[in-house]
């Protein structure tokens, strides 16, 4: 019985650190499935890719779009670009859980030739006043 409870034990252990996953860890694997499986819809949109940068503890998104650099489209998707990242947020392209490890995700909105539309760079103040602007809307709403 002793040894049951011992090679039970040992293999419990063993799971417990194949499970735990440091940060870097945790950066690949998120890299890796937004790569393989993320499908961001919208206006233009041709393409979206994700890059990590262990040493910064970052994740580069690119959205790449067949939009032209004008004033016109900076302006436009700079003021819908929030929008695209509480989506990304909600949908967690943009993971809460790597935030709050102190990762940040640099978001680039591309012109066909690569030029920036709009980025944001979203660590924990700016994943909170995405995530908490609405919920403020409302409470101020309710008061009045």
């Amino acid at each position: 019985m002793k040894k049951i409870t011992q090679i039970a034990f040992a293999v419990a252990f063993a799971f417990f650190l194949v499970s735990c996953k440091n940060t870097k860890q945790k950066i690949q694997e998120h890299v890796s499935n937004y790569n393989n499986s993320s499908s961001i819809k919208g206006s233009g949109i041709t393409s979206t890719t994700a890059k990590a940068f262990l040493n910064d503890n970052k994740i580069e998104i690119r959205i790449e779009t067949n939009l032209e650099e004008t004033e016109e489209n900076k302006l436009t998707y700079s003021e819908s670009f929030p929008d695209l990242l509480k989506g990304m947020i909600e949908n967690n392209q943009i993971s809460k859980e790597l935030i709050e490890e102190g990762v940040r995700f640099d978001v680039y909105f591309l012109a066909y030739n690569n030029s920036i539309i709009a980025q944001k760079l979203v660590g924990e103040e700016e994943l909170a006043a995405l995530t908490d602007a609405g919920t403020e809307e409302k409470k101020v709403t309710a008061k009045l």
